[in-house]
């Protein structure tokens, strides 16, 4: 390893190729090969194990990227969620399944007010003329779910 001045930005660095630091080198005389993305098929330079950039991120950065999201939005670590969302609890699909809020608090990320719930069903939870249907159900598979005022609309007029 040589440790010298970089020609370009002049800060005392390793220095590689060209009398530049690394940062330097890649910028001006690095030159990647264009090649055909072993995915998704576009002629862009590769970046690694045949992958451009955007397809090496996907197949490879993809699951560490939920997990951070999970842990953000919901306080919830990997494992966890997968368990929750492993199938709707309605009708057992298990290909596509929405992270729901029993009681529609999304800062409430409580294990109890978490439940996995279909795109269909979890739409029709936030229909107003299949909530009632879709609130029974969950009540039936034994979930707490809170007494909704906004279902409940026509009881609060007679008051």
């Amino acid at each position: 390893m040589a440790f010298n001045n970089c020609k370009n930005c002049g800060r005392h660095k390793e220095i590689h190729g060209g009398g530049f630091c690394i940062t330097c080198y890649k910028k001006l005389m690095w030159k990647p090969k264009p090649g055909i993305c072993k995915r998704c098929g576009r002629q862009i330079r590769i970046h690694a194990k045949g992958l451009c950039p955007g397809c090496y991120n996907f197949v490879f950065y993809l699951d560490k990227a939920k997990a951070q999201n999970y842990k953000k939005y919901h306080n919830l670590d990997i494992e966890a969620y997968k368990k929750i969302t492993k199938a709707c609890v309605v009708c057992s699909f298990d290909k596509v399944v929405d992270l729901h809020h029993l009681d529609e608090n999304r800062k409430n990320n409580s294990e109890e007010n978490l439940v996995g719930l279909c795109p269909n069903h979890h739409k029709m939870f936030h229909d107003f003329r299949y909530r009632k249907e879709i609130k029974e159900d969950l009540i039936k598979k034994g979930f707490n779910v809170p007494e909704d005022l906004k279902l409940d609309f026509r009881l609060l007029k007679n008051e």
